[in-house]
Parts: C-alpha cells; structure tokens; sequence
C-alpha cells in the first residue's frame, strides 16, 4: 500500500517512481525513463506517416518507408553516440550512460520485437552485415547469420571475418547483473568474436565476451559476461 503522505506530495509519474525507489531514480528520471519509451511507437507512425501519405505516388512512398523504417535508427544511433560518447563497463542503473543505452535500445525495439524484419534482410546476401555496420558495429567479410539468429544491440558487435552463427544464437551485448562488489549494474560492452569461428546454435553470447579466431564453441553455450574462450574452455573475468 502506498504511504499517504507521498501520495499527497507525489506527481502523476509517482507509482513509476516508487518502483524505481530502491535504485534511488528521481521523478525526473523516471520521467526520462517513460519519455524514452515512446521513441519505438514513434518509429512506427513515421513510417506509417511516410509511407501512406499521398505526397508522391506509391513506389517512392514505399521507398521513403522503407529509408524511414531500416536506415533513419541506425543514422540516429551513430549521431547519439558520436554526439554523446558512451563508456563500456560496468554502468551504474540511473546514470548518463545507461540513459543514452537506453536511448539507443529503444531505437532497435521495432526489429527486437518483429524479428522477420531482419529475417528479409538477411535473404540479400551481405545485406544484413552492411546494416549492422551502419549502426555502428564491426563486421568483417562472409559473416553467416544462421536463421533465428536475435542482437539486442546491434551497435556493439565485433565480428572477424567467416564467421558462422549456428541456429537460434543470442547476441546479449547488455545484461544486468550484480558487479564484483555485489552491486546491480548494466553491463554492456562489445561481443567480439574472431576470423574463421563458428559458434554453435542457441548459444547466448553476453556482454564482453570473446571468443577467440578458429574457435569452436558448443551447442548452448551460456557465457557469462566478460568471458573468454580459447581452445574449448573459459577463462573467468577478472574478479569472477
């Protein structure tokens, strides 16, 4: 039940704010917060916007939607970071950096949730590797993205050259975890993954991890963030 005395002195957003209490959010916070989370509806009705209007006839309606829906995100990306340099790490919940995160994850909440959308990409060979870059990733030459293959965060991928991504593998440059020091955090940093390695299907590939050039690695494999693989075993991050 909620304390009287904040709900006399509360703003509308109070409810939003008493959740996020126990991370000490202030109501401007939470206010960003909920503000940010209109950027994928937004998306969605420029498209629309663009793409229905009778300003044109239809093929270069159809064209604007589709530069509306798969290349203005990734622009915007690359503009948010260059305007606003995001640190890698560990990053405290409330912070500038994790609200720029979070900025970016809303940008690519219209592919997370429709995967198909990616799916057609992926159906032009080097198509879908040439998006990724665009968001600002590193992708190196004859990268195969096997069907099903998910990526939270398409800016934050370091790929070598042949690689091939089995069935299902989840690419999780973000997670939220608890720290060394047992504190809860946003870890977020680039999954690397070296030439000529071949990751095995439905793995789940967390923030920081690295796999080394040739490797193998199995079928559902769950790494932790910051992990290393080489010659088939792990080496803990630092601290771990």
């Amino acid at each position: 039940m909620q304390d009287p005395a904040l709900a006399e002195t509360a703003p509308a957003h109070a409810p939003l704010a008493v959740a996020l209490r126990p991370y000490g959010w202030s109501p401007r916070q939470c206010l960003l917060l909920v503000t940010l989370n209109l950027v994928p509806m937004v998306h969605v009705l420029a498209v629309l916007a663009v793409t229905l209007a009778p300003w044109a006839r239809w093929p270069w309606r159809v064209a604007a939607g589709l530069a509306a829906l798969y290349l203005a995100p990734p622009l915007l990306a690359r503009l948010l970071r260059r305007s606003l340099p995001l640190r890698c790490g560990w990053i405290a919940l409330g912070s500038r950096d994790y609200f720029v995160w979070w900025a970016l994850l809303n940008l690519q909440v219209v592919f997370c949730r429709c995967p198909w959308l990616e799916e057609c990409l992926r159906l032009v060979p080097k198509l879908y590797s040439a998006w990724l870059r665009l968001w600002g990733s590193r992708i190196g030459r004859y990268v195969y993205w096997s069907a099903g293959v998910t990526i939270l965060d398409r800016s934050f991928l370091d790929v070598g050259d042949a690689v091939v991504f089995g069935a299902g593998v989840k690419l999780n440059p973000h997670v939220v975890a608890r720290n060394g020091q047992g504190e809860i955090q946003l870890a977020l940093a680039p999954v690397q993954i070296g030439d000529q390695a071949m990751v095995g299907g439905y793995s789940i590939l967390t923030a920081g991890t690295r796999i080394a050039s040739g490797e193998c690695t199995r079928a559902c494999l769950i790494s932790p963030p910051f992990s290393d693989w080489a010659d088939g075993h792990r080496r803990k991050p630092d601290g771990a």
